[in-house]
């Protein structure tokens, strides 16, 4: 498991999960906040399905903050202003960085679970979709 797979599970997690994590983390390690949690604003960019082209959608708040563990430097940027949650991630990065998190199982869980709640929710919007292409063969007749 990547570090960008991580960062994504733990962004869509329940912020007690997160918690729970970094409490274990900080329970058997030092953190030390060497940036406290801020706001500040990032572009968001996307690219045209069209022309391939890339462009800015537009600014979004963020949270940011940077912690250091035993000499291992961790990072967490989160949209919205959940100044706890970025904390805890960061702690985790730096864990993961350092090589001493070992909650991977608990990781494997929450993106089973994920998955199958946009499983869910996709099938929801499946329900409701067009299928433009029978419609003109219908039409054609």
């Amino acid at each position: 498991m990547n570090k960008r797979e991580i960062s994504k599970i733990l962004a869509r997690a329940d912020a007690a999960c997160v918690r729970a994590m970094a409490d274990a983390i900080k329970a058997e390690h030092e953190a030390v906040v060497v940036k406290a949690p801020e706001k500040s604003l990032t572009m968001i960019q996307l690219r045209d399905p069209v022309q391939e082209t890339l462009f800015y959608l537009g600014e979004v708040i963020v949270s940011e903050a940077v912690v250091e563990l035993e000499g291992a430097k961790g990072t967490a940027v989160v949209m919205g202003d959940d100044f706890n949650r970025v904390l805890d991630m960061a702690v985790i990065d730096a864990a993961c960085n350092r090589g001493v998190f070992r909650q991977f199982a608990e990781l494997e869980r929450l993106a089973k679970e994920q998955e199958l709640a946009a499983a869910r929710e996709n099938a929801l919007f499946l329900k409701t979709m067009v299928n433009f292409t029978s419609m003109d063969s219908e039409a054609a007749q």
